[in-house]
């Protein structure tokens, strides 16, 4: 056999090097297409309200957690609102692409270098350059103010918030930045891709009069809302959903991007804590605990790295945490109690998921059994769960109360604390129909003068009783 000389030997590894790249790029665009299902989402008309009202001032970040259809509600939006888009995947884009950021003095040559790299024709004020998974490249984002100073087009960004974070350790953060925290689908986008735009428009107007749907109407609001609850909010497991209608596939769906999320938060900690962290929120619910006793899991571990380590756990959006307010009379956060949490996942369906983790998959007849209220388990904090979702989805912070009984050895729990002005609505959650309520009885008895709208979340219609709004747990969404 000849043996290849130099020239060969140097063209041939160029070669392959293209066709790893181009191998790179085929399997990013095939787990793109796993999502490829574009569903309407609510932050599309915060993406409008930008661009109006921005008109090219600002560029925007979508920040979130991996998985909830960033890349896709962009994309959709740069198709339907501009004359010609530009999207940089930055985990895939060439090196010639990311090194045309490190120097950015000529933007009339990086403009036409990118023109030329991704066979798009931009035009002044009518196009819109996507920076995609733009913590892969901190240079591209800290070159937005001078982008924008330009002017000439309009710029988003979209990127896990965690791996934001993290990359801009060593850059200049952009002023030039209008942020948008983005969710998985709510359960009003989740009833709009199941074709139904009526329900919730008609529950806002039953909540709004506090007039009760009826036994029937309700006992099928309460098992389509248990179907969110099961399948969740992110966007491939309700498109599994939809295809398939079989559960057990799109528990698979939702085992993979909890296995996504558990290799993300590996790296971020390579003692694993966050990943025990997140696996751990269905068991530390189940236990009706006061807080989320982190001394079980970690009992050789400083307070301080597991502080870190819950922090890096809610600036992943993957999980929520819910802080206790020592004295809810001073103020929620002035009284945050950052030793004393409770943490839930971001997503309903996801938790479920981890709560069944051990079995293989979850069989259709689990699903079956939850979806129908009927398996005999305590439910509670799968609601509570839920609930959690709801408020921190409509921008509300989370702060739970605890009080002392009398003998000292129980407590009183208010499971959220919402702030309205200088009011605050105590809410207690119930998996179940039962209209006791003695905590918040207590609480409102000893912050009287604080206290609007006790609200008891439940699954029985809505109604109010002695000045108590009794409130469906779809209803949620309206508090």
């Amino acid at each position: 056999m000849k043996i290849l000389g130099k020239k060969n030997w140097w063209n041939l590894k160029i070669l392959g090097k293209k066709i790893w790249w181009d191998l790179k790029i085929l399997v990013s665009l095939q787990e793109q297409n796993i999502t490829a299902m574009t569903f309407k989402r609510k932050i599309y008309n915060d993406l409008l309200n930008w661009k109006n009202q921005s008109q090219g001032s600002s560029a925007v970040l979508i920040q979130g957690a991996r998985r909830i259809g960033k890349s896709t509600i962009v994309e959709e939006f740069a198709k339907k609102e501009y004359r010609s888009y530009l999207l940089i995947d930055f985990s895939v884009a060439s090196e010639e692409t990311h090194n045309l950021f490190k120097n950015i003095s000529d933007l009339n040559y990086i403009f036409m270098r990118l023109q030329l790299l991704y066979h798009v024709t931009l035009y002044e004020r009518e196009s819109v350059i996507i920076f995609d998974e733009v913590q892969k490249a901190p240079l591209a984002r800290q070159a937005i103010k001078h982008l924008v100073k330009d002017g000439r087009y309009d710029y988003i960004e979209t990127g896990s918030l965690i791996s934001v974070h993290k990359s801009t350790v060593d850059i200049v953060i952009p002023s030039e930045e209008t942020k948008l925290d983005m969710y998985p689908m709510d359960y009003e986008e989740f009833r709009w891709a199941l074709n139904d735009t009526a329900t919730v428009p008609l529950l806002r107007q039953a909540f709004e009069s506090r007039k009760p749907l009826g036994d029937a109407v309700h006992r099928q609001m309460m098992r389509d809302f248990r179907l969110y609850m099961l399948v969740g909010g992110m966007p491939q497991a309700v498109d599994e959903y939809l295809k398939t209608n079989n559960m057990s596939a799109v528990d698979l769906i939702k085992r993979n991007i909890i296995s996504l999320y558990e290799e993300d938060f590996w790296k971020l900690d390579e003692d694993g804590r966050i990943t025990d962290l997140f696996d751990a929120i269905p068991a530390q619910l189940s236990k009706n605990s006061s807080r989320f006793r982190t001394s079980e899991l970690f009992p050789d571990t400083s307070a301080l790295r597991i502080r870190n380590a819950v922090k890096t756990l809610s600036a992943s959006m993957a999980a929520n945490v819910a802080y206790h307010s020592n004295d809810p009379n001073v103020g929620l956060a002035l009284t945050r109690d950052n030793g004393r949490y409770k943490i839930y996942t971001a997503d309903t369906g996801l938790f479920v998921t981890i709560a069944f983790k051990d079995k293989k998959v979850t069989e259709n007849i689990i699903y079956e059994k939850l979806l129908n209220d009927k398996l005999n388990t305590n439910m509670g904090y799968v609601y509570e769960n839920v609930v959690a979702q709801m408020l921190r989805t409509n921008g509300k912070l989370l702060y739970y109360h605890t009080m002392p009984t009398d003998g000292g050895k129980k407590y009183y729990e208010i499971d959220f604390l919402l702030s309205d002005g200088h009011k605050l609505t105590p809410v207690e959650v119930k998996s179940s129909g039962y209209k006791t309520h003695a905590s918040l009885d207590v609480f409102c008895k000893k912050y009287s003068k604080n206290v609007k709208n006790p609200t008891l979340i439940y699954t029985k219609d809505i109604g109010r009783e002695n000045g108590v709004d009794y409130i469906p747990i779809y209803m949620t969404m309206f508090l």
